[in-house]
């Protein structure tokens, strides 16, 4: 048998077979990064728990958020803030401002479960409107009236807090969209995305807006929701394909809709292939429509402060380019995780999107340095770290699509290729690891 440490509690115990060996000649002569930077002094007393940081988007990776509670609870969960799909573009066309459903849905992955009230308050919070536009606005209106019955068994204190939130949220709208904000319209709208909404433009924040959200779904204390910007202005995600072609905005990128507004099942979309690879992602500007228009918003202090002090950073699995490079390609992301000489760990992903498409292990690895070292971006910003720098451990999920090519990984400086098991998240419909 051969044991993997992540730390005091994270212990992994995978039969030789699991890991992907590699010859003398091939791996160096070092010790096993450890994820225990702060041991403790006292072994009578508890081990601490290991830190993390992940790096993720809000949907692949939520699979995993529960099994990592029963490991750790310190996680720093770092989520991007340019989706425009879903509800999301509706709520952003009228009221502007960042996108939150991917923390949103982070936040209830998190949430207590333990007592009958706490569940009543996420079924809430997670509840989803009706497609039909009618019934959802109907639906809405019951919600913020507060005789619906999905506030059954929420007490009086939550119910007026909550209350108070989706009632601004409504008063907004009517103000702003002059009665044409669109409940359904086939997307299926989230009463938790009206809230956050709410709270964020009451408090002219984002930060605050998760504080409130954090404490009325008790999530954990040591449990960070962190936006790797943090803004009130609206973000738009463009990409740049080998080809030279500019696409615009996260859902073009990864789930055209072509303009219809039939819901779209990430699980079983298939969009046109790109027609070309996509060489780099980046921010514009709202009013933009071109390259010129690129801009440079500053990271997150505390997902920076975070990045120092944590014992192991976590690539998550998901969308490689537009959940997961959105968050690397900030100024100080790739300087801070280079320096380091923690665990670093990519997650592979289990299947090939439209993003990925044709792509082996090393090609995500190379996408995630290029992405630290913006490699393409201003030449004056890039780095030059080798992609060992960046990561260290690669975890494959059993049965993954995605071919490992050993070789070219080694000739990359990573030698710890480990294979785990994994079940089939049937609300993705991705291959999701639980070891």
């Amino acid at each position: 048998m051969v044991e993997t440490l992540l730390g005091p509690t994270f212990r992994y115990t995978f039969p030789t077979s699991n890991r992907i060996l590699l010859s003398s000649s091939m791996s160096p002569n070092r010790n096993h990064r450890r994820c225990n930077s702060n041991p403790n002094p006292n072994p009578n007393l508890p081990q601490p728990q290991p830190a993390l940081l992940v790096f993720s988007g809000g949907t692949a990776f939520n699979g995993v958020v529960e099994d990592l509670k029963n490991f750790t609870t310190r996680v720093a969960h770092v989520l991007p803030v340019s989706d425009d799909g879903g509800s999301t573009a509706e709520i952003v066309r009228v009221l502007g401002g960042p996108a939150v459903g991917d923390i949103r849905s982070r936040c209830l992955r998190l949430s207590d479960q333990s007592t009958a009230e706490a569940l009543a308050v996420r079924n809430l919070l997670g509840h989803r409107l009706s497609l039909d536009a009618l019934q959802a606005k109907s639906e809405w209106y019951s919600i913020v009236e507060g005789d619906h019955v999905l506030w059954e068994g929420v007490s009086k204190p939550y119910r007026e807090t909550i209350r108070a939130f989706l009632v601004y949220f409504q008063n907004q709208i009517l103000c702003r969209s002059e009665g044409a904000f669109c409940f359904s319209n086939g997307r299926l709208c989230s009463i938790g995305n009206f809230f956050f909404a709410g709270a964020r433009i009451f408090f002219q924040s984002l930060d605050a807006a998760i504080f409130l959200f954090s404490r009325v779904s008790d999530i954990p204390p040591e449990s960070l929701v962190l936006p790797v910007i943090s803004t009130n202005d609206r973000l738009t995600l463009g990409c740049e394909l080998l080809d030279g072609t500019i696409i615009r905005g996260q859902n073009e990128i990864s789930h055209p809709s072509g303009g219809t507004t039939v819901p779209i099942k990430k699980e079983s979309f298939s969009a046109p292939a790109l027609p070309s690879k996509i060489k780099r992602v980046f921010y514009m500007s709202s009013e933009g429509q071109n390259l010129l228009h690129e801009v440079f918003p500053s990271p997150n202090a505390a997902v920076l402060e975070q990045l120092y002090n944590v014992d192991c950073i976590v690539y998550g699995m998901g969308s490689l380019f537009t959940s997961i490079c959105p968050s690397l390609v900030l100024l100080g992301i790739g300087e801070i995780i280079s320096s380091r000489s923690c665990l670093k760990v990519l997650m592979l992903n289990g299947t090939h999107d439209r993003e990925t498409n044709g792509f082996s292990a090393s090609c995500f690895v190379t996408a995630i340095t290029d992405a630290l070292n913006r490699t393409y971006g201003e030449s004056c910003n890039r780095l030059q770290n080798i992609p060992s720098q960046y990561i260290n451990t690669l975890l494959v999920p059993r049965n993954s699509t995605v071919s490992v090519d050993v070789e070219c990984l080694a000739a990359q400086g990573i030698f710890d290729v480990i294979v785990v098991d994994s079940v089939l998240d049937p609300k993705v419909n991705c291959l999701i690891e639980t070891r």
